[in-house]
Formats: structure tokens, sequence, C-alpha cells
């Protein structure tokens, strides 16, 4: 199949280290090595592609619009330009097809996708990770809701499925569509995040080094992350040689900083900055267990990311019981689950699996036999194309849709 990706969210450089960045990212490497042909329409790549991506770059098998950044004068101004820009993509993806399938990661101002699939009667899929409005507005303003309203509703309407990440976002959908007649509603499925288990393996070795707990993620409030480094300070009056590797950057690095300076542990914390996802295989065999550390009261319609990539890793996870994590962790065999926001809890948690490799090991091991059974980015895309009634894979050594 010739496919069209769309990503017309400015905030996600599709070649970038965001989880968003990732998600994109393994959605067209699943495309791709399943044997279809990529057209990737973005507003900003952020970076250089992946290997392969690069390799299927020059072979004709991706091709990447990169439509460019969306500037105002102030919030609402921004707003009607993305609006604006939206027909402008329209027309880009007119010009670029035909296409066989649209693949839509829904964003606050677009609905040029499904609109494309819709009017040429093609199948499109509408990736669905938030309810953006409400988001947008509670975090960086919103001064168009009601459009806002409208484009899920269209962008949604104009799809053969929509694959939300998890149940809270599907049930968000279903209230965006409540006035739509029953017999025009697409599919709505619910499907979590995944992981590429080939890229993400076991360690090959336990080293010989010091206890090390790890996070990885955009250092942003509502990771919790302040909580992690309570609980790591009192790991260490227990395990005095524990360390911490907070993996990824964001707007609390410097003020991680200063609480290590003043809790004492900050001759034991590392902070890596931002690390491009090639690299965070290689940063994951640097622990023994690794946290999901989320606050006790949040936002619990995200899908965990980093917790499939620890899972993969054959890493014990003690993740915050909040969201969609008891649905994710068996506690126990897979995972441990600890109450959000309690760094005691999280720290006694720690300090049983820093006394008990054994234990390390058994978890690590199911965690991995877990997400390998069926938590792939294939099981991911397989099941999200299946819903709207369409094959994954192609002919072996056939790539349809190639123009020559």
């Amino acid at each position: 199949m010739h496919i069209a990706y769309v990503c017309a969210d400015p905030g996600i450089p599709v070649f970038g280290t965001k989880g968003a960045s990732v998600h994109v990212q393994e959605v067209v490497r699943v495309l791709l090595e399943a044997g279809h042909t990529v057209e990737l329409f973005c507003r900003r790549t952020g970076g250089e592609p992946w290997p392969d991506a690069a390799t299927a770059r020059a072979a004709g098998w991706l091709t990447v619009h990169e439509l460019g950044p969306i500037r105002g004068a102030d919030l609402a101004d921004r707003e009607r330009r993305a609006m604006t820009a939206d027909v402008e993509l329209r027309a880009t993806l007119d010009a670029a097809g035909p296409f066989d399938l649209v693949y839509e990661r829904y964003s606050l101002w677009s609905t040029a996708g499904t609109s494309y699939a819709r009017d040429h009667g093609v199948p499109a899929v509408l990736e669905v990770n938030a309810p953006l409005p409400e988001e947008q507005a509670r975090h960086r303003g919103l001064a168009h809701p009601d459009e806002a309203r409208a484009v899920i509703r269209q962008a949604a309407g104009n799809a053969r499925v929509v694959v939300c990440v998890s149940q809270p976002v599907a049930d968000w959908v279903h209230d965006q569509l409540a006035g739509v007649p029953s017999g025009s509603r697409p599919t709505v499925v619910v499907e979590s995040n995944g992981v590429d288990v080939d890229r993400i393996v076991p360690a090959p070795a336990a080293a010989e080094r010091p206890f090390t707990v790890g996070f990885v993620g955009t250092l942003k409030p509502w990771h919790g992350t302040e909580t992690l480094l309570a609980a790591h300070a009192e790991l260490r009056r227990s395990v005095p040689e524990a360390r911490l590797l907070l993996v990824g950057d964001g707007p609390q690095a410097d003020a991680l900083r200063d609480q290590a300076q003043s809790l004492g542990t900050a001759d034991a914390v590392e902070l890596t900055g931002a690390v491009a996802p090639v690299d965070i295989p290689r940063l994951l065999h640097r622990m023994d267990v690794a946290t999901a550390p989320y606050p006790a009261v949040g936002e619990g319609y995200f899908s965990p990311l980093k917790v499939y990539e620890y899972m993969s890793a054959g890493l014990p996870v003690v993740a915050s019981a909040v969201g969609q994590l008891p649905g994710v962790i068996d506690h126990s065999r897979t995972g441990f689950l600890v109450p959000g926001s309690d760094p005691t809890a999280l720290a006694g948690m720690l300090t049983v699996l820093a006394a008990d490799p054994w234990l390390r090991e058994r978890v690590g091991s199911a965690a991995r036999e877990h997400v390998v059974a069926g938590h792939t980015w294939t099981h991911v895309v397989e099941r999200s194309l299946a819903a709207a009634g369409i094959a994954l894979s192609v002919p072996m050594g056939s790539r349809a849709g190639v123009v020559t």
C-alpha cells in the first residue's frame, strides 16, 4: 500500500526524542518493514531520521513532507493560522496522492488526513493519544474551544477506526461523537503503546556496579520525579551506594538538581539530558530497577511508553498505582505497584529489590516475556489496521505502491 502518515502537531518533532516522537517513528517503522511505502506529513522533523528510515528515504520507500512551523502574534492568532494551515495540508495531500490508506495522529487543528480519506474513498485510521482541547486549555490556553471540539468530531467522524491509547481517551472520543448518528460513527478501539523488542533487549550480563535506580522521560511535573529523588534519598539510608540515573531533559531539570543538592545526594544522581531513542537501550542496561513515579493526582489517560521499554529491557519496574498502570503491571509478577506521591512506599520497594537480585531477575524476565507476547509495536499496528479491516503484511519480495 501507499500510505499517508499525517502528524500535523507542531509540538511533535517526528525524528525527535519525545515519547510522541518515538510513537510516530515506531508506527512508520512497522509500516515500512511490512513492505509499504509511506509519505510522512509533519510540521517539523526535529533532526535526522533513524538509520533504517534514512535508507528507506534513499530507496524511495519513505518520503517526508516538512510543512514548517506555525507562528502568530498571540495565542488566538496562532490558532487561526493553524486552521488555515490545515487547508494547505489538505492541498498537499491531494497533490501527493493517490493513497491507499491514511493514518493520522490526531492533533488539535487537523482534519486534513481523514477528510482526504473520506473524499477519495479510502480507509483512514485516526490515532488519539489525549483529549487535546482539555489538555491545551489546562496547560497552554485555548482561544477557540468550540472550533477545537469541532475538529475532533470531524476528524473522528471521517475515519473508519479511531485508535485510542487508553479507555479514558476512548470514553472521551465517544463523548465527542455523542451527536453523530450511530450509523456514521467510526469504530473506536483501545490500543496502548508498544515497544520494539528487537531494539530494546535485556543487558547481556549483570555489570558490577552500585545498585542503580533509573527513570526515562521528559522532566515535567506530571512524571513525579521529585518523589523519586526523595525516595532515592531514603533508599540510601539502607543502601548507601545506591545511584539514580535520570534519562531525559525538561523544564524541571534545574529544580531536580537543586533538590538533589539539598538532599545531599547530588554526587549519586546523574541527569543525562536529552537522549536520542537509539541511545536509550544502553542507558537502560545501566539500571537495576526502573521507575514510573507518577503523582497520585493527575491526568490518568496516558499510556506509559516508558514502562513498556523498561519491561522489554528485562527490568523490574516500580510504578505508581495510578491511571492505566494497574492494567499494565501485574503486581509482584511483571512489576510492582506503589501509591503515587509516596516516597517512603517507593523507597521501601526499592530497598527490597536492592537486597534481592533473584527477585529482580524473576520479575524482569516475566516482564520481558509479557511484552514480547503481545505488546510490540508490530502487534499494536497490526491490531489497529485490523480494526479497519486492513492487513498489515504484504507479499514477500514486493513493495506495494512504489512509483517509478
